[in-house]
């Protein structure tokens, strides 16, 4: 360092000795030279031509075995870079050396620190000499080539950036030829694991590419569109920026537009606020140059350029150049959409419907030719399992709507609705129709609602999303239609009553009620019962249209159970309508679990009518004997089997239903709440008539029911014959009463305490029906026979049941007190309940006493 601070000496002299130990000294002798030929390098009074004899020596340190002595050597080799003057004369020499070190043919330099200096030195070589490099690309692309492949992320990067500088500077004559060669490591490293290594690769293919030939293009897109999928924001980015790029600049990019384009419109649906903001910068750029471009083409359109539709969505219209670019390119991207549409990747499938959704707001009513293959992608959109496949799907088929005239959609989607009702056609026709305007959906909503309405469409499942989008669909046409729905209002509820019957789920009944309010409001009716009120007649028969071929599993029945249970206080306006199809399904020539059902349903109506019938005091009166005789009674016929037994507890509790809501009709009628003790009520001389004439069919068949196994089929018909006479009071015969107290008398045996209260009431109400034509001295046998049987039971060992026989015996004894009371002392003694004999005995005695006094 010493002799480097003297006045200057001739180059030869100067640097031979330190020039000799590089070469042939030992470790520590090398790096004390390297490190005295890089201060002489430094040096600004060595001259040009003793720096370019330094060339050589230091290319050779990089060969040396010692990693401080290629550190030192890279170091002087950077150092020269600067000092030497741009000539071609040291690239020869310079250039084989450094890619050599890095060539995939040649051992590679171990230390990765060393080899990213090593690239850096080529970067800076790029930098500095890019135009004079054309000779020598292939030994770039050799050692880029390596480089991309390397474990080392920062040499990656490096080599990434060097590949781009070389693009740009090297003459493309010369690039284009060995530019194939770098795509394969570039692809190698869209996979890395960091993602800035990702991004430098993305943003190097782009130079690559567009420097090379054009036809590498092919090749890359597929891994370019992968990285659209990247979770980076930075390499999304990388790729936005890349494809902007060649769709401005890139020689054949009209070849490439339909591969292009979805590319940046995919950007322009990222989650990232800043990328969204740069594709839709680039896309307006793109499309105003494309315009520019085409001018002469477009000379018409930008003269007379249309309005945006009047429904178009609150976004911003595309430029004509952005609209005329997708609309000539639809052709080609919609079969690639609807395939992407049904991978099985999820991402992809999210990008193919958002992309869905802009290529149909850039074509506008240009879509209108490609229906077809729409309609089939949307349905597939609405089918995903994805929510946001669905909600871009929907978005999509609105456009539709706003776009293409409703005719045109209209066709496609109804046909596919009746070839295959699915969720999924149902939610496109919904949106469809929410994106069209009430003016041109008007003269098509009978059509619509005619083929919704039609049983293989509106019954078709009873899935809670089938009939969620049915309401949907509901909701989206009073949305549209608002107080001019009244032409289609019963079409609507036809649709409304389809998902209330079939859907149990009870979000979709909650939006049922709010749909049928809401038509009510529209067609100005006060509430929801005057909707029924003016509708039920015609959805009765609708539903009931086919009753002759119904089977138990119907959704038709169950259509029309839901409408007669929906009629409440309207009962009686529709009876008409209805009495025809009950009598119709409970003949015994159906299926027994039709009729069970049906039965089941008469049973609801008639209880519900019992509750109402003071407000109704006729009706149940007027079909009482078509009731009582041609559905209820051949369907009390004793047959063997599990089924018919329930189908004649079903039976019998329609009876008592319907006997039990006449029962309360006279009793309301004569304002009374109670049968007491040798009351007569004002009856009703229709229903007494008619209970009357069916009493000889019915009390037969009432009384071997008693015997019934089911409990709840015993005491139903103890309760029916309770209600029956109590209808036919008085007027029944002597001989067909004493018919039927010893069957009741025996249940009083019963096991089950409900059953033995009821006989008990039976006989109670029995007394209470013999009438001036009952002769007691004549049937003085039966009343003694009552009488003693009846004492038994007041040793039963329910407290109620004794209350309930002893009731009977007072209401009995006023027929023939004396009788009673020699019973009663007769077997006073044998009784544990002695308390109820005692009441028994003072109650006669009155009864007694009171008739002498009359006597009298």
């Amino acid at each position: 360092m010493a002799c480097c601070d003297g006045p200057p000496s001739e180059p030869p002299q100067r640097l031979a000795r330190h020039l000799n130990m590089l070469l042939a000294g030992e470790r520590l002798e090398k790096r004390r030279a390297l490190d005295v030929l890089l201060a002489e390098a430094q040096n600004e009074r060595t001259t040009e031509e003793e720096v370019r004899t330094l060339l050589r020596p230091a290319l050779a340190a990089l060969d040396s075995p010692t990693e401080a002595c290629r550190s030192r050597s890279l170091r002087l080799l950077s150092v020269l870079l600067d000092r030497l003057p741009r000539s071609q004369d040291d690239l020869p020499l310079l250039v084989p050396t450094l890619s050599r070190r890095l060539s995939p043919l040649k051992p590679v330099e171990p230390a990765e620190e060393l080899r990213l200096e090593l690239m850096r030195l080529l970067s800076r070589l790029v930098a500095l000499r890019g135009p004079d490099l054309g000779p020598y690309v292939g030994d770039f692309v050799t050692a880029l080539s390596r480089c991309m492949l390397d474990p080392f992320a920062e040499v990656k990067k490096e080599a990434c950036r060097c590949a781009t500088n070389l693009a740009n500077t090297i003459p493309a004559e010369h690039f284009h030829l060995q530019a194939e060669s770098l795509l394969l490591p570039l692809l190698h490293m869209f996979t890395h694991q960091h993602s800035r290594v990702r991004s430098a690769a993305v943003l190097c293919i782009g130079q690559v590419v567009l420097h090379s030939s054009g036809k590498t293009l092919d090749d890359v897109f597929t891994h370019l569109a992968q990285r659209l999928f990247d979770d980076a924001p930075l390499v999304r980015q990388a790729v936005t920026d890349v494809v902007s790029l060649w769709l401005l600049i890139l020689r054949d990019r009209y070849s490439y537009f339909h591969k292009l384009v979805p590319l940046l419109l995919s950007s322009l649906s990222d989650e990232m606020p800043d990328i969204k903001q740069s594709a839709a910068e680039y896309w307006n750029k793109i499309g105003l140059q494309w315009q520019k471009e085409n001018e002469e083409d477009l000379k018409d359109k930008l003269e007379f350029s249309s309005p945006p539709p009047r429904l178009c969505p609150a976004v911003e219209r595309p430029c004509l150049g952005c609209r005329e670019l997708v609309q000539r390119n639809l052709y080609r991207l919609l079969p690639a959409v609807g395939h992407d549409i049904g991978d099985w990747v999820v991402g992809t499938r999210i990008k193919a419907a958002e992309l869905l959704r802009l290529l149909l707001l850039h074509a506008e009513d240009y879509s209108t030719q490609h229906m077809q293959i729409l309609v089939t992608i949307l349905h597939r959109a609405c089918s995903d399992d994805e929510s946001t496949v669905v909600i871009n799907g929907i978005l999509s088929a609105e456009l539709i709507g706003t776009f293409v005239n409703p005719e045109v959609f209209l066709k496609l989607m109804l046909v596919s609705i009746q070839q295959s009702p699915s969720p999924s056609s149902l939610m496109v026709l919904s949106a469809a129709v929410r994106g069209s305007s009430a003016e041109l959906l008007h003269p098509f909503l009978p059509r619509i609602l005619d083929t919704l309405v039609d049983p293989d469409v509106a019954q078709a499942t009873a899935k809670d999303e089938y009939h969620r989008q049915l309401v949907v669909f509901v909701k989206a046409v009073l949305g549209i239609c608002g107080d001019a729905c009244r032409d289609i209002s019963l079409q609507l509820h036809k649709i409304l009553l389809c998902s209330r019957a079939l859907c149990p789920n009870d979000n979709v009944q909650n939006e049922v009620q709010s749909l049928t309010e809401e038509l009510s409001h529209a067609l100005e009716l006060p509430d929801e019962q005057e909707l029924f009120r003016q509708h039920l007649p015609e959805l009765l028969v609708w539903s009931a249209s086919n009753h002759h071929d119904w089977t138990s599993h119907n959704t038709e029945l169950l259509l029309f159970k839901t409408a007669m249970l929906l009629a409440g206080p309207m009962l009686d306006e529709v009876l008409p309508v209805a009495i025809p199809i009950f009598r119709d399904c409970l003949q015994t020539k159906n299926e027994p679990e039709l009729r069970l059902k049906v039965l089941t349903l008469l049973s609801e109506l008639f209880i519900h009518a019992g509750e109402i019938a003071s407000s109704q005091s006729s009706y149940l009166s007027e079909y009482f004997e078509v009731v009582v005789r041609d559905m209820i009674l051949p369907n009390l016929v004793w047959h063997a089997g599990r089924t018919s037994a329930a189908l004649r507890s079903t039976a019998i509790s329609s009876l008592w239903a319907l006997l039990n809501g006449c029962q309360l009709n006279l009793q309301q009628t004569a304002g009374l709440t109670t049968i007491k003790f040798g009351t007569q009520t004002k009856s009703d001389p229709g229903i007494t008539l008619k209970a009357m004439a069916l009493s000889n069919e019915l009390l037969p068949q009432l009384i071997s029911m008693l015997e019934e196994d089911p409990r709840m089929t015993r005491l139903l018909t103890c309760r029916s014959l309770k209600s029956l006479l109590i209808l036919c009071g008085p007027k029944l015969e002597p001989d067909t009463l004493n018919t039927v107290y010893p069957d009741v008398l025996k249940r009083l045996d019963d096991s089950v305490k409900d059953v033995r209260l009821a006989a008990a009431q039976v006989l109670n109400t029995w007394f209470s029906c013999l009438g001036n034509n009952y002769d007691t001295q004549c049937y003085k046998a039966h009343l003694e026979f009552l009488y003693s049987h009846m004492l038994v039971y007041l040793d039963d060992p329910d407290a109620e049941t004794q209350q309930a026989v002893l009731d009977a015996l007072c209401a009995g004894g006023v027929l023939l007190p004396d009788l009673l009371r020699k019973e009663v002392e007769a077997v006073q003694h044998k009784h544990r309940t002695k308390h109820y004999c005692q009441l028994l005995l003072e109650h006669v005695q009155g009864k007694a006493s009171a008739g002498c006094d009359h006597t009298s």
